[in-house]
């Protein structure tokens, strides 16, 4: 008998789909822009961008970049099943352009006293895959 699903009966992880074209061109650009621009849908050169911002003090700028790739995120999910809530593993790979946007925005929102935004970030990290902080830390 395998035992290794969600006994409750909840929802199946979501698992967005590989975008090479999109991945190729982050690897590639050097600047996240070029990729954001090229690929306004791919939550991970959103992401790319807002950690940068953040790694150089620019906390607003961090905000809305994590923001709009949190939105372009939510997009891909809700268009590939996501009903608004369930798993979503950081282990799989084109998940974490969506988790990293949601991890920088919370790190910006606490970072300009949105506290029960930061709270209601670390909560859907943590409902999402608790590996994400463990991976990229608290905020």
């Amino acid at each position: 008998m395998d035992i290794s699903g969600n006994l409750l009966g909840g929802p199946p992880p979501t698992l967005l789909p590989s975008q090479r074209e999109a991945e190729s061109a982050l690897s590639l650009a050097g600047d996240p822009a070029l990729a954001a621009a090229r690929f306004p849908t791919y939550s991970a050169a959103w992401a790319a961008l807002a950690e940068r911002a953040l790694e150089h003090g620019n906390t607003i700028e961090a905000y809305a970049y994590a923001r709009t790739g949190y939105h372009r995120g939510l997009d891909a999910l809700r268009a590939n099943g996501w009903k608004g809530f369930g798993p979503i593993p950081w282990s799989h790979a084109p998940n974490r352009g969506f988790l990293r946007c949601l991890h920088s925005l919370g790190r910006a929102a606490a970072a300009i006293g949105e506290t029960a935004e930061a709270d209601r970030i670390r909560g859907f990290l943590n409902d999402s895959d608790p590996e994400v902080t463990q991976v990229l830390g608290e905020f």
